[in-house]
């Protein structure tokens, strides 16, 4: 019959005894499906513990997933930056030369251009969890069975990872500014 193609039975068994009772069901649904001893069963017993085993590992297949795609944002977001501060670095070419010209140093070039690309990503990442924020609450409200929390040490790590991402991928743009001949640098139009 069609509807016995899938049958679930759940079955609890009694303290300290559950490998006896799966034996004993083995046993029976053998007998009751005329599985013959040398066959392999054509039906499947499962325990709590395998089934929390495998979300676990779908779990961790999607976390790790996750973090792939996440590193692939962080990395396509690092080279935006990166790309921006050597934008701002050939657009202000003439004020690095004016500001090299009246007594500032390499250092401070350098700490210029690095605590813009910071904050340039410090704020993507801040306008991110406020995005996250809105969801959350979104998701909160059309299904209120969902629980739908952000933590606080993940808009720690996020903060710190933005701003982190923002002076890994500032250095390069930081450093040929504060590698401009200053004269070379006042007579760029």
């Amino acid at each position: 019959m069609p509807w016995e193609e899938m049958l679930f039975l759940i079955i609890q068994a009694e303290t300290g005894l559950r490998d006896k009772a799966k034996d004993e069901v083995e046993s029976l649904l053998r007998i009751r499906r005329r599985v013959k001893p040398s066959e392999e069963s054509d039906f499947d017993l499962t325990t709590a513990e395998r089934i929390s085993q495998q979300l676990d590992s779908m779990m961790l297949a999607v976390s790790v997933g996750a973090i792939a795609i996440s590193s692939v944002g962080l990395l396509v977001g690092g080279i935006g930056v990166m790309n921006i501060m050597l934008v701002s670095v050939t657009e202000r070419t003439r004020e690095i030369g004016v500001r090299k010209a009246i007594g500032a140093t390499r250092r401070d070039i350098v700490l210029q251009f690095l605590f813009e690309a910071m904050t340039l990503a410090g704020v993507g990442g801040v306008l991110g969890i406020l995005i996250a924020f809105g969801i959350s609450a979104m998701i909160l409200v059309l299904f209120p069975m969902l629980p739908s929390s952000i933590p606080l040490w993940s808009v720690v790590a996020g903060i710190t990872v933005s701003v982190a991402i923002g002076l890994i991928f500032g250095v390069w743009p930081a450093r040929k500014a504060a590698l401009l001949d200053p004269i070379e640098a006042l007579r760029y139009e």
